[in-house]
């Protein structure tokens, strides 16, 4: 495949994740299926599949489409071919993940989660209106607990490095 481009060797797991994808026969059916794909012109199945049969790894892997996807499965649900289009996408994502590529968003949550155990801080105000909704004080963290757990998965290293402690 020689687009004008010289050709770069693919890795291994870029290569398995476009030998998942090359039943696909860009019919666009995922496309048409997708809820993101319906909200923003940032995400296409479609077009990430295309990339990556194209050979276009580096683009792919450092771009934001992969971390668009929702889930939902609608794609694979309906893909004429059985293109498993989230497992293909949690590839890619491994791959950005080991390279460097996280968005800014995912490393501001894991660096909130290492230092406070929470996405997002509970305000006073959420927290006094606990008992008037009839729910139960918010228990303290197991701090220490869940960084074991998030440095045993390799989750410490996305933290902000102000944050380290």
């Amino acid at each position: 495949m020689n687009h004008g481009k010289e050709e770069k060797p693919m890795d291994q797991a870029f290569s398995q994740a476009v030998t998942h994808m090359t039943p696909c026969y860009q019919c666009g059916t995922c496309a048409s299926s997708c809820p993101v794909a319906k909200i923003t012109e940032h995400f296409n199945p479609r077009e990430v599949i295309r990339l990556s049969l194209l050979g276009e790894r580096n683009e792919v892997i450092s771009g934001d489409a992969i971390w668009l996807c929702c889930s939902c499965y609608n794609c694979h649900e309906r893909c004429p071919q059985k293109v498993h289009i989230p497992h293909v996408l949690y590839m890619l994502r491994n791959i950005a993940l080991r390279e460097g590529h996280l968005p800014n968003i995912y490393s501001e949550f894991g660096s909130a989660l290492w230092s406070n155990g929470r996405l997002v801080n509970v305000s006073r105000f959420v927290e006094n209106k606990r008992p008037i909704l009839g729910l139960p004080p918010l228990q303290p963290i197991g701090l220490e607990a869940l960084r074991r757990i998030l440095a045993s998965k390799g989750l410490d290293k996305f933290q902000k490095k102000e944050e380290v402690q």
